[in-house]
């Protein structure tokens, strides 16, 4: 049957696609693109303080792959939402904070139990959109270009036909098929969006399935793959290539798109690491020179990097100094030009300067 934009694609195929997908140009490109991702892996395993990652370059996927969905606020705004103690949080805010807790929390249960389910999904989306909405029950969704208002895509309806759908995703996504995982992570990001299983929040649960499978197949340690940064960039092709491959199952040039996606972002990751890694050690250098020796301490200037704003209460907990003297130690800190105040209700939040400088590049 001809593909009609404006019908349920019920007759989505299920995995594996029929026809040939490791093709030379892809295989090529799978190579490179596998290369990058280990040497971002590699990167990684050497970064003693996995906080740094965590609040950092996590933070930053999240907030990237809200935008895509047009959910946007600024940096200042997440890196004071997740230090200060304030219910002043705005509602993009807060939309972001609950993406970096959905793939936080599907990362901590993969390493419970190596599965991706569609009960992981719907836990995943649950978190993002703050329901406890499911699977998809009611007619009438389709995707329309917004310049035009015109429909291009209409998916599956009904809960069972989107279970069954889902279910062989899931089969597929734990199969055994030889195929290379990077092309086979872009075949399930395709199935997924195109299953479109929930009611809202779809994209961004997909993007968060692409970073846990790339776990899944320890292609990373932790869940900091920028890939978004590359969709936002280069967003209309992400649409033009997804459609391309539901209207004339061109599955080569959406597979060569998401492998160029991952080669760069795991390049774009990496040297955002090390600028945040090298920049750490230049500021603990100028710290010892220029700061009182009571004060000064390696493990003090990590707190620092764990995320642009800190507070006294985080050098209590890590066992730097009570909490009076902890006030003191950033104050002197502040003296020579690495951190700055600011007042967020009734706490004194330290920014550290540079690295969110970094960080908003």
């Amino acid at each position: 049957m001809k593909f009609n934009p404006q019908r349920p694609f019920n007759d989505l195929p299920l995995l594996p696609p029929k026809k040939e997908i490791e093709t030379a140009v892809v295989l090529r490109r799978a190579i490179t693109a596998s290369r990058a991702l280990a040497e971002l892996k590699g990167l990684g395993e050497t970064i003693p303080d996995q906080a740094l990652l965590i609040n950092t370059v996590l933070l930053q996927e999240a907030k990237a792959s809200s935008e895509i969905e047009n959910v946007i606020t600024t940096n200042d705004s997440l890196f004071e939402a997740i230090t200060a103690n304030t219910s002043q949080v705005g509602s993009a805010t807060k939309e972001v904070l609950r993406y970096r807790e959905a793939l936080w929390n599907g990362y901590n249960s993969m390493r419970e139990k190596a599965v991706l389910s569609t009960n992981l999904f719907i836990k995943i989306v649950q978190t993002i959109t703050k329901n406890q909405a499911g699977i998809r029950r009611s007619p009438g969704t389709n995707l329309m270009n917004p310049a035009t208002d015109e429909i291009v895509y209409t998916p599956p309806e009904g809960e069972l036909i989107i279970r069954d759908k889902l279910k062989n995703l899931e089969e597929y996504i734990h199969e055994e098929t030889g195929i290379d995982p990077l092309i086979k992570l872009s075949i399930i990001h395709y199935q997924f969006e195109a299953i479109h299983p929930f009611s809202d929040g779809n994209g961004r649960t997909g993007r968060i399935i692409n970073i846990l499978f790339l776990v899944l197949h320890k292609l990373l340690d932790l869940p900091v793959l920028y890939l978004s940064h590359f969709i936002i960039e280069h967003k209309s092709d992400y649409y033009r290539l997804l459609r391309k491959v539901t209207e004339k199952g061109d599955w080569e040039s959406w597979i060569l798109y998401m492998l160029e996606a991952i080669e760069k972002t795991a390049h774009i990751t990496r040297r955002r690491i090390l600028d945040i890694r090298d920049l750490m050690l230049e500021t603990m250098e100028d710290a010892r020179r220029r700061l009182p020796s009571r004060v000064y301490s390696k493990e003090l200037i990590e707190i620092l990097f764990r995320q642009p704003y800190t507070k006294g209460s985080f050098l209590v907990d890590g066992g730097i100094a009570k909490r009076q003297t902890a006030a003191d130690y950033l104050k002197e800190v502040e003296k020579i030009g690495i951190l700055k105040s600011k007042i967020i209700g009734k706490e004194t939040l330290y920014l550290n300067i540079k690295l969110y400088n970094l960080l908003s590049k």
